[in-house]
């Protein structure tokens, strides 16, 4: 077996990234972005293996194909790999150091699940044929760690346009606000899935799709993910993908998978919020241990929390003619100074993107475990990351002083209506993060055992 050429390189000059739903959309541009950024920053003898996820080999082969295609033209093109290396600039010495291996899997689907999970844990992975000298080939070669997992994939619930409430939100509340935080879009309610083939037992899908699907998932990579002790990487990063608009009503433990509500994608998404924001609080600890259950001499990944502002993907149903429209609304809504709305999967993969390429050092500082990190864009659509307001969690999950937040420039872009957050919104926030850590964990032990 001819070693991988990553083995070439110190550990520390090695990334292995897993992006789910990556064929498209937020995911598609997370890829992009991940290789631009790596290329663009790290050592020139660094190595980036990234790993996409889709729900059929075909589309694996499509999204290995698009992003050696990207890679290939990012190193012709981009200017600041040029100048790092000067005259003497071989793109290819650029393009054979991205690494693109894809698995399939299907959130929805439990048994695929554990089949992802077990071939990134004992099996090998083959890079698909190329015949161009700007990739290496690659064969049965095994993943050693995962430095991070970034859970984009998900699905909505929508059938369409609620008009009478477009008309309603644009006229009470703005177009700035109603195309940021919309109460327009119609939902179905009452979706479910059968996640073991062949059983009769159902889940909410939706729910199952865009949390529980991903929760097992990162349970079962826990061995790649953890550290031992002491280690000079940093442990795993468990990255949370969820949305701008997920508000403390959309969700409720009493319809913890989103069957009864017409907001099943907001619910599951504030459900995202509590369960990562949550995760390294006193009140989830006995249900978190449980989950990662390394061993004492080992260091358990982090959980953290972005967004990607809003992107037009075709997630929400919109015919041809509607989506140019809607299009130009978000453009013009950008012009009017939101700083939600970098528009393109590309842009709204910067949020992601960083939590996955920053240095550890740097997030620690940042206690960004307990930050949503959105992505945000200028008027010109220049992207950069901002932290979001949480609806009874505040920025930070602190009792946080006006003038602070005012110099910091984070007062802006705040939804109409929202509340400076008090001490007891705090503590009821907490308790239901614990609550929400039980009944996951709960729910995993029941459909372990049925897999």
């Amino acid at each position: 077996m001819v070693p991988p050429p990553w083995d070439r390189a110190p550990e520390k000059d090695t990334l292995f990234v897993l992006v789910t739903g990556a064929n498209s959309g937020i995911g598609f541009g997370i890829c992009q972005r991940l290789i631009d950024d790596y290329l663009s920053t790290r050592s020139l003898t660094s190595h980036l293996i990234l790993i996409p996820t889709t729900r059929s080999a075909k589309k694996s082969q499509e999204t290995v194909t698009a992003l050696r295609a990207h890679t290939q033209q990012f190193a012709e093109s981009s200017p600041a790999l040029r100048s790092r290396t000067g005259q003497n600039y071989d793109p290819h010495q650029a393009t054979r150091r991205i690494h693109i291996l894809s698995v399939q899997l299907d959130l929805c689907n439990l048994p695929t699940i554990t089949a992802a999970a077990d071939q990134l844990l004992h099996g090998t992975f083959s890079s698909s044929p190329s015949t161009s000298p700007d990739f290496e080939s690659l064969e049965d070669v095994k993943i050693p760690r995962l430095d991070s997992i970034i859970f984009n994939a998900g699905i909505g619930s929508w059938y369409g346009l609620n008009w009478g409430k477009v008309a309603h939100n644009i006229l009470t509340k703005g177009i700035v606000s109603a195309t940021t935080w919309p109460t327009f879009k119609g939902g179905n309610s009452g979706q479910t899935i059968a996640p073991v083939p062949g059983s009769k037992e159902t889940m909410g899908e939706v729910f199952c799709a865009n949390v529980f699907g991903h929760y097992l998932f990162a349970q079962k990579l826990v061995p790649l993910l953890s550290r031992p002790k002491p280690s000079a990487l940093p442990p795993g990063r468990i990255i949370w993908e969820s949305s701008i608009d997920a508000d403390w009503d959309t969700f409720s433990l009493e319809d913890f998978q989103a069957l009864k509500t017409e907001a099943a994608y907001e619910s599951t998404k504030r459900l995202t919020d509590v369960l990562a924001l949550t995760s390294s609080l006193p009140t989830s600890k006995p249900y978190v241990d449980q989950y990662f259950s390394v061993a004492e001499d080992e260091t358990p990944p982090k959980m953290y929390l972005a967004h990607p502002g809003i992107v037009q993907t075709t997630l929400f149903p919109l015919n041809a003619f509607m989506f140019f429209w809607y299009q130009v609304v978000l453009y013009l809504v950008r012009w009017l100074g939101s700083p939600w709305h970098p528009i393109t999967g590309y842009n709204g993969s910067m949020a992601p993107a960083w939590l996955a390429l920053q240095e550890q050092e740097v997030l620690d500082s940042e206690r960004a475990e307990r930050v949503k990190w959105g992505s945000a864009a200028d008027r010109w659509g220049n992207v950069y990351v901002r932290k979001t307001e949480v609806d009874g969690w505040g920025w930070e999950g602190r009792v946080e002083d006006v003038e602070e937040l005012k110099e910091k420039g984070l007062l802006s872009g705040r939804k109409g209506g929202m509340e400076m957050v008090k001490e007891e919104r705090l503590v009821e926030f907490k308790e239901l993060g614990g609550r929400v850590w039980k009944r996951l964990e709960e729910l995993r032990g029941e459909w372990e055992r049925k897999v």
